[in-house]
């Protein structure tokens, strides 16, 4: 599956519509970015049930700032609208490919049930 372009149009809707988001902040001049491109392209064409979103920092400063964006690349992963993952720097094909499986199996009603119970603490 190609990556999707996200804007801060099209963000939320890409989040909440899809069971599982992994989103890359990058930006053209980045050269570790550059270098994590292809391994981010093989993973998006291995896990076709998973989106895989780029958002380009530059062109993205109010997206990539309402997360607090200050290193690219960096990655985070969405599942069930949840940040499951967030971590700046380009990781290996093996790393990543860990980070996918297990975002993919953890039990959502469990994560869900723990982020309410933490709510209901406050």
């Amino acid at each position: 599956m190609a990556t999707v372009e996200l804007t801060q149009e099209n963000f939320e809707k890409t989040v909440n519509d899809n069971p599982m988001v992994i989103v890359d902040f990058w930006a053209p001049w980045c050269g570790p970015c550059k270098g994590f491109a292809p391994v981010y392209e093989k993973a998006s064409e291995a896990h076709t049930d998973v989106v895989f979103a780029k958002v380009n920092t530059d062109e993205q400063q109010e997206l990539a700032g309402s997360f607090g964006i200050r290193s690219i690349p960096t990655l985070m992963v969405f599942r069930d609208k949840v940040v499951l993952f967030q971590q700046a720097g380009a990781l290996p094909g093996n790393a990543l490919e860990q980070v996918i499986t297990q975002a993919k199996a953890l039990d959502m009603a469990k994560v869900h049930a723990e982020i309410a119970a933490q709510q209901q603490a406050k």
